[in-house]
């Protein structure tokens, strides 16, 4: 099972130096951020399993980037947990109420940061994402990191693997060609939307005529993957 990846967000580096240190010797995996712009680039860049997030932060509040986090589609399902040394009632309800799905109030121990850590993550169904992902005939190993068709192996690229691995966890949704660019090729890679679209045609190509077509246009939005045809 691969380690769960957290993003540590304090504008104090001593606190996310200590934070990080506990938790990867608990087995996880960090990742740091000391303002919520760069938070956000992380988060679009590096997909962590958990956000831990700080109220005070200088430039956006902790608790304005959880809001935007969870109104977003693409970043609602990430678990976010509050750290910040308010400890009173109405700011605790507050972050609850923003979406939060923890409260930790500095200080703290890290045997409790790693306990409800741990709880957070399994009651969000986190999943260590090596399963098997099949559809009918159609299955991506992210643990041999191969593409079958009907048991055949699929020669596919390492973009087309992205896309087809990114849209079988994202079903029936469409994505315009900047969220595609956003997850797939990374927020801060700059690359043109029409880029998309070429790598589209190369995965219907790798996945033939009969998978081909759950690579849906939609138009005027951008691309979903559907078994309803």
């Amino acid at each position: 099972m691969s380690a769960k990846k957290i993003l540590i967000v304090d504008d104090e580096e001593p606190i996310r130096e200590m934070v990080a240190i506990s938790l990867e010797m608990a087995g996880f995996d960090c990742i740091e951020a000391a303002d919520a712009r760069e938070a956000h680039a992380k988060i679009v860049d590096q997909k962590p399993d958990l956000v831990l997030l700080d109220w005070m932060l200088p430039d956006i509040s902790g608790i304005e980037l959880a809001r935007r986090l969870k109104r977003s589609e693409m970043t609602s399902e990430i678990p976010i947990v509050m750290l910040t040394a308010k400890g009173e009632e109405d700011h605790k309800i507050r972050g609850l109420e923003t979406g939060a799905d923890d409260y930790i109030t500095k200080p703290f121990s890290p045997r409790e940061l790693i306990a409800r850590l741990k709880a957070v993550l399994r009651r969000s169904g986190v999943s260590d994402g090596q399963s098997a992902i099949v559809i009918k005939g159609l299955k991506l190993d992210p643990v041999s990191h191969r593409v079958s068709i009907d048991g055949e192996a699929a020669e596919i690229g390492p973009t087309e693997y992205r896309l087809l691995q990114f849209f079988l966890t994202h079903q029936e949704r469409a994505y315009s060609r900047s969220q595609l660019l956003d997850q797939v090729w990374g927020g801060n890679v700059y690359v043109e939307e029409r880029t998309v679209d070429v790598h589209i045609r190369r995965l219907r190509k790798s996945l033939g005529s009969g998978y081909e077509g759950y690579i849906q246009t939609v138009r005027g939005t951008g691309y979903r993957f559907s078994t309803k045809l």
